[in-house]
C-alpha cells in the first residue's frame, strides 16, 4: 500500500477550515495544582506542598473538542455537567476556545466530572476524583439526542468519545450510530472497555494496544502476527468498517473491511515527553480529516504525525495544521 504523496496530505489539512464536528461523550474539569515539597508535615507523615501554579483545563471528551477547534474544526459539544461552579469554569473553558456549547445540559443530579491533580516537581502526589459513574436519566439523554439531532444536519463527522462516566448510554449510542449511517456521516468511537462490543456498524475505533486486547478479551501476546489477528477479530466482532490500533512507540495499525492485510503507519514523534492526550488528537484528527474528504489510510497518517507532536509536549496538548504541515517530508 503505497503512502500518500505530501502534496495529497497539504490538501486534505486544508480541507480542515469550518467542517463541523459533533464531539458525544463525556467532559470533565481537569485542575492541576503544581509546586515543590521541601518538607514533611509536622500534623501527619504527608509532604507539604508549597503551591506555585495551578490551572484548569477541559478533559475526556473536552480535550476532543478543544483539539478540533485548533484544527480549525467547528466542533460541537453535546455533553452533560452538573449545577455547580466546575460546570460553569467547564463551559467557559470550552466557549473561549470556540467550541460551540449549546449541546451541554445542566443535571441538578450530578456533579460535574473533576480530576484535581496535586504535583509537586513533576511527580504527583494525590488525585481527587468527583464524578458520578451513574448512565445518565432518560430526560437528559432526551435533551442531549434532541441537540444531536439538530447539530447532525450540518455536521460532517461525529466522535464518541467514552471515559465511562455515563454520557454514552445504549440507547445514544445505537441512535447516534444509526443517524450517521442512514446520512452517510464518518462516525469514530474512542472506546471504553466496558462498553466495546456496543458500537457496532461504526467507521472506525481507535483503541490502543491495551484497550484493543482487553476489549476482544483476550490477554496481551507479542509479535506482528498477533496484533494482526487482534485487529480482524475486533473488526469482525463489530462489524466496523476500520479499528486504527495506536501502539505508541510501534506507530499504528489500521485494520480495514475486505482488506486482508492492516496498513503500518510508523512512529514519527523524535522525543516522547508526555503522551497525555494523545489519544484525544489522534481520534480528532482521523475524524477531521475523513470529513476533509481523506481515506482511511490518509486519515491515520495524518492523525500519526499529529500525535507525534503532542507527545513531545507536556501535558494535555493539541496540534494545529501549521505544525502538522511543519512535519511533513
Amino acid at each position: 500500500m503505497q503512502q500518500p504523496t505530501t502534496k495529497r496530505l497539504k490538501q486534505i489539512l486544508k480541507n480542515f477550515k469550518g467542517k463541523e464536528i459533533i464531539v458525544v461523550g463525556d467532559i470533565m474539569l481537569d485542575h492541576f495544582i503544581k509546586g515543590s515539597v521541601s518538607r514533611i508535615s509536622p500534623e501527619a507523615p504527608v509532604p507539604v506542598v508549597d503551591v506555585k501554579k495551578e490551572f484548569f483545563v477541559a478533559g475526556g471528551a473536552g480535550n476532543v473538542a478543544v483539539n478540533l477547534a485548533a484544527l480549525g474544526a467547528k466542533p460541537v459539544m453535546i455533553s452533560v455537567v452538573g449545577t455547580d461552579l466546575g460546570g460553569e469554569m467547564l463551559k467557559d473553558f470550552l466557549s473561549e476556545r470556540k467550541v460551540n456549547i449549546t449541546g451541554i445540559a445542566n443535571d441538578e443530579e450530578r456533579p460535574t466530572t473533576q480530576k484535581i491533580r496535586v504535583m509537586a516537581d513533576q511527580q504527583q502526589i494525590v488525585r481527587f476524583d468527583r464524578e458520578s459513574k451513574k448512565t445518565i436519566s432518560p430526560a437528559i439523554a432526551k435533551t442531549c439526542m434532541k441537540s444531536f439531532q439538530t447539530a447532525v444536519k450540518t455536521a460532517k463527522g461525529v466522535i464518541l468519545s467514552d471515559y465511562g462516566k455515563g454520557m454514552l448510554s445504549d440507547q445514544n449510542i445505537q441512535t447516534i450510530i444509526n443517524i450517521c449511517r442512514k446520512h452517510h456521516i464518518p462516525v469514530c468511537v474512542d472506546p471504553k472497555i466496558d462498553n466495546f462490543k456496543k458500537y457496532k456498524h461504526i467507521t472506525c475505533m481507535t483503541p490502543n494496544t491495551k484497550e484493543a486486547w482487553e476489549g476482544a478479551g483476550e490477554s496481551p501476546k507479542s509479535g506482528e502476527e498477533a496484533i494482526e489477528k487482534l485487529g480482524q477479530k475486533i473488526l469482525k466482532m463489530l462489524n466496523a468498517e476500520s479499528v486504527l490500533i495506536t501502539r505508541s512507540a510501534d506507530g499504528m495499525s489500521l485494520f480495514e473491511k475486505n482488506h486482508k492485510k492492516p496498513y503500518t503507519v510508523h512512529a514519527t514523534a523524535r522525543e516522547v515527553y508526555d503522551v497525555t492526550g494523545a489519544g484525544d488528537t489522534v481520534i480528532s484528527v482521523l475524524t477531521l480529516a475523513l470529513a476533509a474528504g481523506a481515506t482511511l489510510q490518509e486519515a491515520a497518517v495524518i492523525s500519526n504525525y499529529a500525535a507525534g507532536i503532542v507527545v513531545e509536549k507536556s501535558g494535555t496538548a493539541t496540534a494545529t495544521c501549521q505544525e502538522i504541515e511543519g512535519v511533513l517530508p
